[in-house]
């Protein structure tokens, strides 16, 4: 099994990855446990105890080893030494004082980014309309989307990213770009916070996988459609059965507002235009929602398919940490839906004996798109290469782990479901839309 760790992940997945292949190293040497003692500390692990040290420095606006995150694509150690002193850290100072939390300098960054370039591209399209642009304008949107979706995942978990004397941006500029990037107005909110994470991938979760077998295509496709073609009818219904009917009727208000805007720009305004700016961002977008919670919520435990541990997954990759703000700790995200996305490291670390007593799954090198291509593929051996295993999993070969995830994406059947699934209560402790918490 391979132990590579990839260069361009962020310091904390790095950090994360060494701390799981020391224990795997440690494991497969079967060390005295005498050994272990000598590097004990009241209990913890010096191992440990150093990593959780210094992630925490990283996240302390008060420890000189404190990094906000500027850029996703660059860290300041890529950054030239004269363009970080005249450029990057002065506008660090500026901007720290604009987000939310000293550490969230890049959802500026990007609010900046996609305000200047997506919607202004945009605007120019409408006048000026050319082929050329608008394949460039549809492509780079197309790179941006998933950045910015995870950006508007911290907003509307957390009633937005701004300080509060920015509270006029931080309520507006979802308006002004969700259509830009794909996103129906306000959708994302009602149906990921509002519905997705009170019903956790259970019973009754729309975009729940557990009634699909989930390496099959022809399952995968239904699955798809169903949410491409009927959440505007489901999400709304789904309200009304749980006797939430406000939230019905703003869901369905702001989807058909949504639609009526984008057959508006289209039929009258600009069709070429409306293609490239709107409906293609929109198709693809819903495309990339699907394959992604097929990714996150594909291996789903037989035995316990209710724990937050063995319904969803951790990934320590490139594309979901990198580049979408952490999203690659799904777990930890299903566990405290409001932690802040430079938390999750340091919450895994801190939990390490947790997710390994609740056979939590954590794989390095693969994103949830190849996640889901290759449960496609049923290629399980490759699934196997890029589990790191914790706790019991440490003793199993390859051939184990495939055949353990094998049984991972099995279909439930509606008596199994009765019998695994107890009577969800999760309240939606979430922040009401717009809301500004300190």
């Amino acid at each position: 099994m391979p132990s590579r760790i990839d260069p361009y992940l962020t310091e904390s997945d790095v950090v994360i990855l060494e701390n799981l292949f020391r224990d795997k190293s440690k494991a497969s040497t079967n060390a005295n446990p005498a050994d272990d003692d000598k590097k004990a500390s009241q209990g913890v692990d010096l191992d440990d105890a150093a990593a959780l040290a210094y992630l925490q420095a990283l996240n302390d606006h008060s420890s000189p080893q404190f990094q906000p995150t500027v850029f996703t694509t660059w860290d300041e150690k890529d950054v030239p030494v004269w363009l970080n002193k005249y450029l990057v850290r002065p506008y660090t100072d500026v901007a720290k004082r604009i987000v939310r939390h000293p550490t969230d300098v890049v959802f500026l960054t990007h609010i900046l980014l996609y305000l200047s370039v997506n919607l202004t591209s945009a605007i120019y399209l409408y006048f000026n309309f050319s082929y050329i642009h608008g394949l460039l304008h549809a492509a780079f949107t197309f790179w941006c989307a998933g950045a910015f979706t995870l950006m508007l995942h911290n907003h509307i978990h957390n009633g937005g990213v701004l300080s509060r004397d920015w509270y006029w941006l931080d309520v507006s500029f979802p308006y002004v770009l969700e259509p830009l990037m794909g996103h129906t107005w306000d959708s994302y909110y009602y149906h990921h916070v509002k519905h997705h994470h009170v019903e956790g991938n259970g019973p009754d979760d729309l975009s729940s996988t557990i009634r699909y077998q989930r390496d099959d295509l022809f399952n995968f496709l239904q699955y798809l459609g169903r949410f491409l073609f009927l959440v505007w009818y489901d999400l709304p219904m789904y309200f009304i059965r749980k006797k939430k009917t406000g939230l019905a009727v703003r869901a369905f208000t702001s989807e058909m507002l949504s639609y009526a805007f984008l057959y508006f720009m289209f039929f009258h305004i600009h069709a070429k235009a409306a293609t490239f700016t709107l409906i293609i961002p929109y198709t693809l977008l819903r495309l990339g929602l699907m394959v992604g919670n097929w990714g996150q919520h594909a291996l789903v435990d037989e035995v316990e398919p209710d724990s937050d541990f063995r319904s969803s997954i951790t990934l320590l990759d490139v594309p979901s940490n990198r580049f979408c703000f952490n999203d690659g700790y799904h777990t930890a995200h299903h566990l405290n839906p409001r932690r802040h996305w430079r938390d999750h490291p340091v919450h895994f670390l801190q939990s390490k004996q947790a997710y390994s007593e609740g056979r939590a799954l954590v794989f390095h090198n693969i994103d949830y798109l190849m996640m889901t291509v290759k449960l496609l593929q049923k290629d399980y051996d490759h699934l196997a290469n890029c589990l790191v295993p914790i706790g019991d999993q440490v003793k199993m070969t390859k051939k184990e782990i495939a055949d353990m995830l094998r049984t991972k994406t099995r279909k439930f059947s509606e008596e199994d479901i009765q019998k695994k699934f107890k009577p969800s209560f999760k309240a939606a402790d979430m922040p009401k839309k717009g809301m500004v918490t300190p």
